[in-house]
Order: C-alpha cells, then structure tokens, then sequence
C-alpha cells in the first residue's frame, strides 16, 4: 500500500488551493489587470489559469480515463484554455471560481485508489520519459499551481504586499524570539 495516496493528494492540493486563494483574496481588485510585463497574463487572468488548468487533467482522468496523448489536439486545449482565462470577471467571481474548481479537483482526487495511481500514461512521441504514472501527472497538477503562486507572490512584492506565508512565518519566529 502507498503512504501517499488519493485521500493525501486532495489534503495536499486543498492547502496548495486555500494559500492560492488567500492570495487572491489579498490582492486589490483594482490590480487584477495588473501586468508585470505587456505580453504575460495579468493578475485576473492568472488566477482564472490557475482555476482552470485542473480542467484538463479532470477530464483526462477522470472522464475519458485516457492511457495515452494519443489524438489530443493540444493546440486546441491550449487556445480554449486562453479565451477562458481572458473571460472579464470581477475578484469575487475568481475567488468562486478557484474555490469551485479547486474542491472538485480535490473530490475526485480523495477517491483515487493505488492502483488506479499507479497506472501508466504514455507520454506523447519524444517525451521522455516515455511513460509516467498517473500519480506523477496528477502531483504535475499541484506543481503547476505552486509555480504560478511563487509568480503571484513576487506580483504582492512589486505592488508593496508582504506575501500571507512570509507575515505567518515572522509571526511564529517573533513568538519563539528568533530575530530574522
């Protein structure tokens, strides 16, 4: 039996989506447009990607249950996925709408069992490796939404935020008398 299952996997995302969604909640409105660079993703829509990007790999898994890359026109995937998180939406839908992707995300995740986690998935021709396990790609998932997060926490740093995991830490090494 794994350690480190589906019951683990939705745990893990559930905290990786409550600190995503801390940080939107801590960004003004009014820097939702905001762009670190003129062809990169605002604000908005960086969080709508990251609402969205759980979409694809539900439907991989969970729908289809697809084995391989086989016939996926990741061209298309990918121009769907950019006209959604372009979609105008205002900070509360965005709050609603990480919070409604995020727990079905991690709903389907609680009942993965170890088998199923140990599948392989044929890669599209040259990847490499050739094959991963579902477990692999399903931890991509969280990978993908942590890298993005580091991205929006340097954002709170350009517009003046200290970062909700940064105030935390200080706050437990003040208590504990650790001078930082």
């Amino acid at each position: 039996m794994n350690c480190y299952g589906g019951k683990e996997l939705a745990e893990s995302f559930r905290t990786v989506r409550k600190n995503t969604v801390q940080v939107a909640r801590e960004l003004p409105e009014d820097k939702y447009g905001y762009r670190v660079f003129a062809e990169g993703r605002s604000v908005g829509e960086l969080l709508a990607h990251m609402a969205g990007s759980v979409e694809w790999p539900y439907r991989f898994h969970a729908v289809e249950h697809k084995s391989s890359f086989e016939g996926i026109d990741f061209g298309s995937v990918i121009q769907r996925a950019k006209a959604e998180e372009k979609q105008p939406r205002s900070k509360e839908q965005v709050l609603e709408l990480l919070r409604s992707s995020g727990e079905k995300w991690a709903g389907y995740l609680e009942g993965l069992s170890d088998e199923f986690l140990a599948e392989r998935v044929q890669m599209p021709p040259g990847a490499t490796p050739a094959t991963k396990s579902r477990f692999e790609m399903i931890l991509g998932v969280k990978e993908h939404e942590m890298h993005h997060r580091g991205q929006l926490m340097l954002i709170e740093r350009l517009l003046g935020i200290v970062p909700h995991l940064t105030r935390e830490m200080q706050e437990r090494f003040a208590a504990a008398g650790i001078k930082i």
